[in-house]
C-alpha cells in the first residue's frame, strides 16, 4: 500500500497512503485514523464519524471537514481521498482551502442577500417603515397623511421598484412635478422617503448614499423651497381682535364652540384639547396636565386653568354621560366619543372666519404676551409647551415656571373675555404673586402691571423680565 507521496512542503519522500479500507471505516473505534496523505478519519465515542484533511497553511495546522464517514449521507473512502486530493492541489496552486471555502461561502450569503433585497420593493419597504414607527406618531392626521402623501407621488413611480435600485432620478421624477406647485407637500414627500430609504439601508435592503438626502445632493438639483414659494404660517387673528372674537364665540352654542374656547384660553393645540380626559383634570389645583404621550415635544406639559376656562369645563361637566375619568372633556354625540380633527375648524366655518386657525390663537397669544407684557418671553414659551433655552439652561433651570405661567394665564383670560370698553383705564397687574415658584432659582420677580387704554391695547408698566 505504501507508494511515494508529495509531501505538503512540496518534496517527494517515500509515505504510507491508502491505509484504510472500507470494512474499517465502518468498524474501527473511537480516535483518529490515518489514511495517508492528511486524510484522516475521525471515530466519536457516541459513534458518529468524519473525514478531515490536515494541511499545513503559513505554518499551521488546519483540518478541512470532508463530510460525513458513516450514517446515511456518508462520503465513501474512494470518494474521500478524490476530495483529499482537491485539497492538496488547491495547496499547491497557493489556495488556502479553508479560506477560499470561507470566501465561497460569504458570497453565496451576499448574493441570497442581493436577492432578498431585490425582492423588497420600495413600497413594502416604506410600509414597513411605517408599521415599525407609527405607534410613537400620536398624531393621528400625522400617521394618515404619511401613507396618504407616499401612495400620491411616491408609490406610483417607486413603489413597484426593487428599494435597492432607488436613485437620485428616480427620486427627482417623484419631486418634480410637484416641488413648484405644492412645495410643502414635496418638501414632506423628499423627506419621507428619505427615511424609508435610510431604514432600508439599515435593514440591508440597499447599500450606499441615499438619494433623496437633501444637503450636499438634491439641494444642487432643486430650487430651495423658501424660493419657491413664501413660508405659509398657521392664519392668526391680531390680538387686540381676540377679546370680540371671544364674545362672538361666547354666544355659539354647541360642544365644539366651547372646546375652541377652552382652546384659546388655555393656548393649547387641537390635538391637546379634543383628546383631553377628565382624568387629566385637577380641579382642587385647578390644573391641566397633558401626559407625554400626547405632546408634541413628548414631554408632560401643566396647564394653569384661568376662572372663565374653568367654568367652561363646570358647563361641559353637567353633559357627561357618567363619572368616568377616561371620557373626553369635549364629547360628541352620545357623551362617550371625544370630538374629531375637524369639529373646531368646523366652528370657524360656521362663524365665518376662514381667514384664521384654531392653531393661529397659539401665534395671537404670545404676540400678546410679547408686546403687552412684561412677562419673559420663556415664560410664554413655556406656556406654548416649547422647548426653552439650550440645554444647559434647561438643565438649571430644572422647571416649568408654573407660578408664572399661572399669571400669564390668569391675565391672558381676563385680557380675552373682557370687551375692550370694560377695560378703558383699568390697571391689570401681570404679576403680583405673594409666592415665586420655588423651582426658579434667579431670585424676585417682582411686581408687573399693564394699564389699558380706551383701544384695550395695554401699556407695559413695571420695570425687569
Amino acid at each position: 500500500m505504501g507508494t511515494k507521496s508529495l509531501h505538503p512542503q512540496g518534496c517527494s519522500i517515500a509515505r504510507p497512503i491508502n491505509l484504510l479500507t472500507a470494512v474499517q471505516v465502518r468498524t474501527l473505534r473511537p480516535g483518529r485514523h490515518a489514511d495517508g496523505k492528511g486524510l484522516y478519519l475521525l471515530v466519536k465515542a457516541e459513534g458518529g464519524a468524519s473525514w478531515v484533511c490536515r494541511y499545513k497553511q503559513a505554518g499551521k495546522a488546519r483540518d478541512a471537514g470532508l463530510g460525513a464517514a458513516r450514517g446515511a449521507e456518508a462520503v465513501p473512502l474512494g470518494e474521500a481521498r478524490t476530495r483529499r486530493d482537491t485539497i492538496w492541489t488547491m495547496h499547491r496552486g497557493g489556495i488556502d482551502p479553508l479560506a477560499d471555502k470561507a470566501a465561497t461561502k460569504a458570497r453565496a450569503a451576499a448574493e441570497a442577500q442581493d436577492q432578498r433585497a431585490r425582492a423588497v420593493t420600495f413600497q413594502a419597504a416604506a410600509e414597513a417603515y411605517i408599521l415599525a414607527n407609527e405607534a410613537g406618531w400620536s398624531n393621528i392626521k400625522h400617521k394618515a397623511q404619511w401613507r396618504a402623501t407616499l401612495t400620491a407621488y411616491a408609490y406610483p413611480l417607486l413603489g413597484a421598484l426593487p428599494v435597492a435600485e432607488v436613485g437620485t432620478p428616480h427620486v427627482l421624477a417623484a419631486l418634480e412635478a410637484i416641488w413648484r406647485t405644492k412645495p410643502e407637500t414635496a418638501t414632506r414627500v423628499r423627506s419621507r422617503i428619505e427615511l424609508v430609504l435610510d431604514y432600508a439601508r439599515v435593514r440591508e435592503w440597499r447599500t450606499g448614499e441615499n438619494p433623496a438626502r437633501w444637503r450636499g445632493h438634491l439641494a444642487q438639483l432643486l430650487p430651495k423651497r423658501s424660493k419657491v414659494a413664501a413660508v405659509k404660517h398657521h392664519a392668526a387673528l391680531p390680538w387686540g381682535e381676540v377679546p370680540a372674537f371671544m364674545a362672538t364665540l361666547a354666544a355659539l352654542d354647541g360642544m365644539g364652540a366651547q372646546a375652541l374656547r377652552f382652546a384659546i384660553l388655555a393656548a393649547a393645540r387641537t390635538g391637546e384639547v379634543i383628546g383631553a380626559t377628565w382624568a387629566e383634570i385637577d380641579l382642587a389645583e385647578k390644573t391641566w396636565t397633558i401626559p407625554a404621550a400626547r405632546m408634541k415635544a413628548k414631554r408632560e406639559h401643566r396647564v394653569p386653568l384661568a376662572p372663565t376656562a374653568l367654568a367652561i369645563l363646570a358647563d361641559v361637566a353637567k353633559l357627561r354621560a357618567s363619572d368616568d375619568p377616561a371620557l373626553p372633556l369635549f364629547s360628541g354625540q352620545g357623551g362617550k366619543r371625544g370630538l374629531s380633527n375637524m369639529s373646531l375648524l368646523a366652528v370657524l366655518r360656521r362663524m365665518k372666519r376662514g381667514d384664521v386657525t384654531t392653531h393661529g390663537f397659539r401665534s395671537a397669544f404670545r404676540d400678546w404676551a410679547s408686546e403687552r407684557t412684561t412677562y419673559g418671553p420663556e415664560v410664554a414659551e413655556m406656556a406654548l409647551a416649547h422647548a426653552v433655552g439650550d440645554r444647559v439652561e434647561a438643565a438649571y433651570r430644572r422647571g416649568d415656571l408654573f407660578a408664572k405661567r399661572r399669571g400669564l394665564m390668569d391675565d391672558w383670560s381676563t385680557f380675552a373675555t373682557t370687551p375692550a370698553s370694560d377695560e378703558a383705564g383699568k390697571v391689570v397687574s401681570l404679576f403680583s404673586r405673594d409666592t415665586a415658584d420655588t423651582s426658579d432659582t434667579r431670585g424676585d420677580f417682582g411686581t408687573r402691571s399693564t394699564r389699558f387704554g380706551a383701544d384695550n391695547a395695554p401699556e407695559k408698566v413695571g420695570g425687569g423680565r
